[in-house]
């Protein structure tokens, strides 16, 4: 598990008759703008997933209202069977719409202004809610997470998607295939195929291909976008040539022989911000 974070207020939330708790951050003076529900990795809590990210920064900069839910053992039901709240029926989609909702009401939020974005096994879980809930995610940025190959995605409507993914990730593969984390055994999607499964669904035209500016980290990043999809949706693959199993932009807390290289080129928080803010409903 990451080192603890700086403890943020927590609150709570009586979900199926089960207390969820979550930390909520609100930019200063007036509603806000939007709302980003921020994902933690399997292993980690909210209040980490605020400290790598510094999610709190970025959202006043955008002024939007960032959640980071905990899930339930420190993980995701997001639908792969391969964490503890999975084999226990949880209802993750469910407990993270729920508060969403709540979340929006207090806060006078706009309801076509909220996204999802997280790492890892949080990565797996914002794609999980835009293929269940796309009524309710306008766009999403998963980052290290694509889905298990046994979930399925039929949104209802387009969702707007910039995905991260680096091809030297030693826990989630990169091309695909059987993996192992924290909660056990599971067969994941490839990256370029979510990504092309997210441009099939949204109708989206060939992407380009932007090479980032090298930073001399030892990985190269393409960013291969594809803009004017279905009801204005874009999908966005920031594929890190060389990239491990990390937030791109932030100082890597984890030993690299054990996650790989961190990309400098872009920070994953920002461009996720910068996304969503051109990406509502």
């Amino acid at each position: 598990m990451p080192a603890a974070a700086a403890p943020i207020p927590s609150a709570q939330i009586d979900f199926g008759g089960t207390m969820r708790t979550y930390r909520v951050h609100l930019p200063a003076g007036g509603a806000p703008s939007g709302l980003v529900v921020n994902l933690h990795a399997a292993g980690s809590t909210g209040a980490d997933q605020a400290a790598l990210t510094h999610y709190d920064a970025v959202a006043d900069a955008y002024g939007f209202a960032v959640v980071y839910p905990d899930g339930i053992d420190y993980s995701w039901a997001d639908g792969r069977g391969a964490s503890v709240p999975d084999r226990q029926g949880v209802d993750d989609v469910g407990f993270i719409s729920t508060l969403v909702d709540r979340l929006v009401a207090e806060n006078g939020i706009p309801r076509g202004r909220v996204y999802a974005t997280g790492l890892s096994a949080g990565g797996f879980m914002a794609n999980r809610l835009a293929c269940d809930r796309a009524d309710l995610f306008a766009a999403i940025a998963p980052v290290a997470g694509t889905l298990g190959t046994n979930v399925g995605c039929s949104p209802s409507r387009p969702v707007s998607v910039l995905a991260s993914y680096g091809t030297a990730d030693p826990i989630v593969p990169f091309n695909g295939g059987p993996m192992t984390g924290r909660g056990g055994g599971s067969t994941v999607v490839s990256g370029p195929a979510m990504v092309d499964r997210w441009r099939q669904i949204n109708g989206c035209p060939a992407p380009s291909d932007e090479v980032l500016p090298a930073t001399g980290d030892g990985t190269e990043t393409h960013r291969i976008a594809s803009d004017g999809c279905a009801a204005g949706a874009s999908v966005v693959f920031m594929r890190v040539d060389g990239g491990g199993h990390t937030w791109p932009g932030v100082p890597e807390i984890l030993p690299v022989q054990d996650v790989g290289a961190a990309s400098r080129a872009f920070d994953a928080s920002d461009a996720s911000a910068q996304f969503f803010a051109s990406h509502g409903r």
